[in-house]
């Protein structure tokens, strides 16, 4: 499960979106591109414009996010864990621990995108430049990143040669997730038919992120529910069939929220790419809960 083995778990006081995530794992900036002021002045601050030699009001500072329920991956945890001792059987295990994923774990599908961080970055850049490259060619989209020398070359190398451009490394566990399933997906291009960067289509664009946002979320999934917790099957064949079952439950969530938005995706602008990503992965959860629901219920 790719980064899944990457960390034993969220632990019970953390937040259900932490205060340093923004919409790229970091703190948003203001608009001369200084740090945002994390509050604002109390009740009675002087107002803008007072004399230079006024003495300086010290900003109020937000308060710590909630701590949230320290059981709250239990239930997604547990059943997770009945559908990879099946071997992939226990379907309706499969449904459950998605459905309370997203529900009673993330505190909705809209938390559950916010905490998506630096793969809604991630994924904004990735379609970003794929939409570049449909509109006016791999060769002026890699040219635009300075990456003019990777033109021509086989669609793996170019992919990794964007890898600091897509997901910056960094040493936070959501920044190796967004990461990860950025390598995942590079190594998902081939299986999916796509070979080549020149001539790529909107069809095929939209492939691509559809494996990025899947992978990214099923390696959200995992690591906080703890996948050291959760014990695979010693099968090797069973424990990929768990693998691959998990995948392609989320990668449908994720393509019907993709056939919902696809309006949008036709009418995309840099400016709007961001907003777009965040409200696919909204939609995803959403979807997603639903299929779990149903898949539980199943008889």
């Amino acid at each position: 499960m790719g980064t899944s083995s990457a960390f034993g778990g969220q632990g019970g006081s953390t937040p259900l979106v932490p205060s340093w995530l923004g919409d790229d794992g970091a703190a948003p900036a203001a608009p001369d591109g200084t740090p945002a002021s994390p509050g604002q002045p109390p009740d009675g601050a002087p107002p803008d414009g007072t004399p230079p030699d006024a003495p300086p009001v010290a900003p109020v500072r937000s308060p710590l996010p909630p701590i949230a329920d320290p059981t709250r991956f239990s239930a997604a945890r547990n059943n997770f864990s009945r559908f990879a001792g099946s071997g992939g059987d226990d379907r309706r295990s499969l449904g459950r621990a998605v459905s309370h994923y997203v529900g009673s774990s993330s505190g909705g599908a809209r938390t559950a995108a916010a905490r998506m961080g630096s793969a809604r970055g991630a994924g904004s850049r990735l379609l970003g430049f794929l939409s570049d490259a449909v509109n006016r060619g791999a060769t002026e989209a890699l040219r635009a990143l300075n990456l003019d020398g990777l033109a021509g070359r086989p669609i793996e190398e170019i992919f990794l040669g964007l890898a600091d451009y897509v997901c910056p490394d960094g040493g936070s566990i959501d920044e190796g997730i967004a990461r990860e399933a950025f390598i995942e997906t590079i190594a998902d291009l081939a299986g999916a038919g796509i070979t080549d960067l020149d001539g790529i289509t909107a069809e095929q664009m939209q492939t691509v992120f559809e494996l990025y946002a899947t992978n990214a979320i099923e390696a959200r999934l995992c690591n906080d529910i703890g996948a050291r917790t959760v014990t695979l099957p010693s099968d090797s064949r069973e424990a990929a069939r768990v693998q691959a079952q998990l995948n392609d439950f989320i990668r449908r969530g994720v393509a019907d929220a993709l056939t919902t938005a696809r309006a949008a995706a036709a009418a995309l602008t840099p400016d709007r790419v961001l907003a777009f990503v965040g409200r696919v992965y909204e939609q995803a959860f959403g979807i997603l809960r639903i299929m779990g629901d149903a898949e539980a219920e199943d008889v």
